[in-house]
């Protein structure tokens, strides 16, 4: 969502500042809740100005200080899964992260590549019955 303007957050302030109301009065004149007009009245007490501030980001994986040292393990280990990725990368740095946080941390940097568990042996598929073909029936 968007952040309110600057214009209508300093209309809310001069309103609460004439001093012939309440806070919930305020929040309900202008259609905010009770508790924005609060944080309002500190951010202008306490900062001088009802900016908005910046809001929040995720959180940095640890994996992603450790570029090079992901690619590397990807180059030594093409065919490990990512169960195999997770328990190399906790016994050589004793940090031990999940399979979500190494794959998302892989597709970060482009690493990833679609890995079978079990290897499929080349096997000729057998035809459907509605190829007309039977398979030992008379």
């Amino acid at each position: 969502m968007k952040a309110y303007s600057i214009d209508f957050r300093e209309k809310i302030i001069n309103a609460y500042s004439q001093g012939d109301t309440s806070i919930r009065k305020i929040a309900s004149r202008f259609d905010v809740s009770k508790a924005f007009v609060q944080r309002l009245l500190l951010l202008k007490r306490t900062q001088g100005h009802v900016e908005p501030q910046k809001q929040g980001g995720g959180m940095k994986s640890d994996l992603d200080k450790h570029k090079i040292e992901l690619a590397q393990m990807v180059e030594k280990y093409p065919d490990a899964t990512l169960s195999e990725y997770c328990e190399y990368w906790g016994q050589t740095s004793d940090k031990w992260v999940s399979t979500s946080a190494m794959c998302r941390a892989l597709q970060r940097q482009n690493l990833t590549q679609k890995k079978r568990r079990y290897v499929v042996v080349n096997v000729p598929h057998k035809e459907s019955k509605s190829s007309g073909v039977n398979f030992g029936r008379k």
